[in-house]
């Protein structure tokens, strides 16, 4: 069983979570205010609170160098949050949405963050100096229904996008006088705003819930509604893909996913824990749960379990009286982000989820 750190804030839904890069700070989403909790010993404690949103708050992420904050929320609204001697700063986000936004995330050089929204629309967001705001540029096509998730290219340039229509794209957001030309990618060379570098379908056209790059780039993973993982790998620009590889699973819908190198990737959802999945352009497959070393039998075990509880319920007139499930995480994980990494190789990961906890694992 890989260790744990599990810190129960409260008792309401988790949407979103991230940490500073010194892990000494935790923001997390909580109704309509971002809570920021700091480390002391073991624990987290509330310090600050982030007020500005009158709706529900769907995402928060801390960069990692420059410490600002950007939140985003079913208002329609962003804001990126400066820390100052007198406490956060606001700063506005022009998003010219008309539709919820759904997720936010910073790119890694930190010039820019994307926005996904109900819109049909990804803000792409950068500042503007002269008139002290940041500003959007909005990709469209070919996205036909609610963005539900991005993730950032380690250049900075490319981005994922999983959305309801049940398509996972790899999108070109390059800002002219913001991004520096990237180097050549299996997805692409040219790539001037907006181009469409890849989209992909799973097999049932189920929701895509969650989108990641694998530390390379060179392999880009979504899961979605229908219990699948789907892996692609280019083969350069104006190729079809290397490999696409689907594996259909026999567990509840993951949400979110983290790669932890370039063969394994940590995927939760629904079924309150983390599973791990290892392969290559080759295959993919479920090697097991990050709380027990468990092997591909998991389905069968609970088959077994729920038998033996009516049996008893038969027997006994009753089953077990309390309620607790055996997992750490008591609800569905709504979120997994990486903790702790080097060399392209993730050692922590954290996950957070509608009971209220985030819990720190260390693989």
């Amino acid at each position: 069983m890989a260790s744990h750190e599990t810190h129960h804030l409260f008792h309401s839904p988790i949407a979103d979570h991230s940490f500073s890069a010194d892990r000494k700070t935790l923001a997390v989403a909580r109704e309509n205010n971002v809570e920021l909790y700091s480390r002391q010993a073991n624990s987290f404690q509330l310090q600050d609170e982030l007020r500005g949103h009158d709706k529900t708050v769907t995402g928060v992420d801390i960069a990692p160098n420059s410490k600002m904050i950007v939140t985003c929320s079913q208002d329609r609204n962003a804001y990126v949050w400066s820390p100052s001697p007198q406490g956060w700063k606001p700063t506005l986000v022009i998003l010219r949405l008309n539709r919820a936004a759904t997720c936010v995330r910073w790119s890694p050089s930190e010039a820019k963050f994307a926005v996904g929204s109900g819109a049909r629309a990804i803000a792409v967001c950068s500042f503007e100096s002269e008139n002290d705001w940041w500003v959007s540029k909005h990709l469209k096509r070919p996205i036909r229904s609610t963005v539900t998730c991005v993730a950032w290219h380690p250049n900075s340039v490319l981005l994922a996008a999983g959305a309801t229509d049940g398509h996972a794209r790899v999108l070109s957001s390059f800002v002219k006088g913001t991004d520096e030309r990237p180097a050549a990618t299996g997805w692409g060379e040219r790539l001037p705003f907006g181009t469409v570098c890849g989209e992909f379908l799973n097999r049932t056209a189920g929701w895509v819930h969650g989108v990641g790059f694998s530390p390379s780039g060179e392999a880009m993973g979504f899961v979605s509604h229908d219990s699948s993982l789907t892996v692609v790998y280019p083969a350069g620009e104006g190729q079809p893909p290397r490999a696409v590889v689907s594996v259909s699973l026999q567990l509840l819908p993951f949400t979110s996913l983290v790669w932890m190198s370039e063969t394994e990737i940590v995927a939760a959802g629904y079924d309150c824990e983390a599973y791990k999945l290892q392969g290559d352009h080759s295959g993919w497959a479920l090697t097991g749960t990050v709380e027990a070393k468990k092997g591909p039998g998991m389905a069968q075990e609970r088959e077994e379990s729920a038998l033996n509880m009516f049996k008893s319920m038969d027997l006994k007139g009753k089953t077990k009286d309390d309620t607790q499930l055996q997992t750490v995480h008591q609800n569905t994980i709504s979120t997994a982000r990486i903790y702790q990494e080097s060399s392209g190789r993730v050692s922590k990961f954290s996950t957070s989820g509608v009971d209220g906890r985030v819990v720190v694992w260390n693989i």
